[in-house]
């Protein structure tokens, strides 16, 4: 049996980390994970319970093969908890393939830190233990470094989807800047042409006015007083 312990600390708040390790699986970074599909998910008492069944590559040694036989895709079992109240998320996997021969369970648990609330500390433990075949111990320790292996590149996973979100975030902040800056510019060409077109019906009919009154004038009969004197 191998144990294997790790820690990391996350520059990312409790819930940003979480969210986002939530939606790791698939990425491009880790391409021997295939998927994960939701089996059941429930809230209970403000927890989120949710079960998945994740696949993935994995390439063992030919021997190894000979022995515990050889799958294209391997398949794990991974059970999770989200409590907000008391910002813990915990996740524990176990395999499902070969499972007569090889038992991988592993838990993941985040936490805030406790020195940093702003920040995230991961706390990572694997055990590992082969049996009912040979060289158990050399194959215990290469699940265990391929563990390590997948671990690193879960955490940059985690980091990819914050990153991801936040771009996404920055297109549709300036999506909506855009769209407001021209409606902005629409309104304010409307407003032109409106008083373009207002002061153009008040120059015309100041003009029409003054041609009545022009018309007015000349076909008005005269005065008595204007009339000459004979």
């Amino acid at each position: 049996m191998k144990i294997w312990t790790t820690e990391h600390t996350f520059n990312h708040p409790w819930s940003t980390v979480v969210a986002a390790a939530l939606r790791k699986y698939p990425n491009p970074l880790n391409e021997a994970v295939l998927g994960a599909d939701v089996i059941d998910r429930k809230v209970e008492n403000g927890i989120l319970y949710t079960h998945r069944l994740v696949v993935s590559e994995f390439k063992f040694p030919s021997y190894a093969q000979a022995i515990i036989g050889h799958a294209k895709e391997h398949y794990a079992s991974e059970r999770s908890h989200v409590d907000p109240a008391k910002q813990e998320m915990i996740l524990r996997t176990r395999n499902l393939s070969f499972s007569k021969f090889i038992d991988v369970g592993e838990t993941l648990r985040y936490v805030p830190h406790p020195n940093d609330k702003n920040k995230t500390l991961l706390k990572q433990e694997a055990i590992v233990t082969v049996q009912g075949a040979p060289l158990a111990s050399y194959m215990e320790d290469l699940l265990t470094k391929k563990i390590s292996f997948n671990a690193g590149m879960g955490r940059q996973a985690v980091e990819w989807v914050i990153k991801l979100d936040a771009e996404m975030k920055d297109i549709a902040n300036t999506a909506v800047k855009s769209t407001d800056e021209l409606l902005s510019q629409t309104r304010r060409q409307i407003d032109d042409i409106t008083n373009k077109t207002k002061r153009g019906m008040d120059d015309l009919q100041h003009a029409a006015k003054k041609s009545l009154d022009e018309i007015h004038t000349f076909t008005a009969p005269p005065s008595p007083q204007a009339m000459p004197k004979l």
